[in-house]
């Protein structure tokens, strides 16, 4: 939206309070925190992976370089062909973005508006509630079931004339829950087609519920079902910022006119293009992986802190009677960075991003430390 102020002819100026008064009813992004402290800095708050890129990838990068006077190529070709042939899927039915975020944020400006309506589950990725509040829309929020997953029965109940969009964030962000796909195929018929169902898979690749491409089924039975997936996660690109969707040919349409030009970068497109070629090496993570996932949940539940049902590369912590706050702060001031489940929707709670096992241990150590005190 753009304001001429002071508006010629009229000549008249609107209060800077009430040109910015809307920007307070979008949420901030809460990001990790980080804290001052003098030696090595653990940091298990991001959802990364603690592994780097794959050598090709970082030499796929090198040679991308010599070429960043010229600009990126703005429809990703290469990329998209790449992820074609990588899912069998149409090349002009992938959308790209600068992370999924982007294209989170493509979507509400083009489905969402005043008196529209979007509905998800709470907590859940922390992105959702700007969409609303950035384009005037309702948001609907479900809570978790006991279990900390997805209640679709009660999601359901809230569709209304007015929902424009429903997602699913599978595995759930921050809870690390995961729905089978054949109970989100039933469920994702049963909306109305006109609306949008964006099932978020950010963290897919680490589930072992099922085959992490089981859910491409779903695409040939529904076509108002998009699939958002990234980079950032099990191929360590965050820094490089690069997600995808698999949707309809109209999806991609929608997102690509909204937002800007070039938003994939030339080094990110060569990055993801070269990281799908080394599926080997994504095996390799995600064993990784749950090794230290089964390795920290275990010591957790064996300290008396309960955990969920996890299928991503974090877990979320109940800590019972003991202060969040409290423990918090005691992790900080020994150098380990994990998030607050009170800035993610659940208080209570920790998130906590699996690193290597010395990192994990650190956190062991650093968590029975802070325990012992408060």
């Amino acid at each position: 939206m753009i304001v001429c102020n002071p508006n010629n002819p009229t000549a008249t100026a609107l209060p800077v309070e009430t040109l910015y008064a809307w920007i307070g009813d979008i949420p901030v992004y809460p990001a990790a925190s980080t804290y001052e402290f003098h030696g090595e800095l653990t940091k298990l708050a991001s959802n990364e992976t603690p592994w780097e890129p794959n050598p090709k990838v970082i030499e796929a990068i090198a040679k991308a370089s010599h070429d960043l006077n010229r600009y990126p190529d703005p429809s990703g070709t290469k990329l998209r062909q790449a992820l074609s042939h990588r899912y069998d899927f149409p090349a002009n039915q992938i959308t790209l973005g600068n992370g999924s975020c982007e294209i989170l944020l493509a979507a509400a400006t083009a489905m969402l508006e005043p008196g529209a309506e979007i509905v998800y589950a709470w907590p859940s990725f922390s992105m959702y509630p700007h969409l609303a509040a950035m384009t005037g829309a309702r948001a609907i929020e479900v809570p978790l079931t006991d279990d900390d997953t997805h209640d679709l029965t009660a999601m359901a109940r809230e569709v209304t004339g007015a929902t424009r969009m429903v997602i699913v964030c599978n595995p759930n962000n921050p809870t690390a829950t995961a729905l089978p796909v054949e109970t989100l195929d039933t469920w994702i018929g049963d909306i109305p087609r006109h609306i949008a169902v964006i099932l978020d898979e950010a963290y897919v690749e680490f589930a072992t519920l099922q085959d992490p491409d089981a859910s491409l089924d779903l695409l040939k039975r529904h076509n108002n079902l998009v699939l958002l997936r990234t980079f950032s996660k099990v191929y360590g690109l965050c820094g490089l910022r690069v997600g995808y969707a698999l949707g309809s040919e109209q999806f991609k349409r929608a997102c690509d006119v909204v937002r800007q030009p070039f938003s994939v970068n030339m080094l990110a497109q060569a990055a993801a293009a070269e990281a799908l070629k080394h599926q080997d090496d994504i095996a390799t993570r995600v064993e990784r992986t749950v090794i230290e996932r089964v390795h920290v949940e275990s010591e957790l539940q064996a300290r008396g802190l309960a955990t969920s049902d996890g299928e991503a590369n974090f877990t979320w912590v109940d800590l019972g009677d003991h202060d969040e706050d409290a423990i918090m702060r005691g992790l900080g001031e020994r150098g380990v960075i994990v998030r607050a489940g009170k800035d993610l929707g659940g208080p209570g709670h920790l998130r906590v991003t699996f690193g290597t096992r010395p990192e994990n241990d650190r956190f062991l150590a650093a968590l029975d430390a802070t325990l012992a005190e408060i």
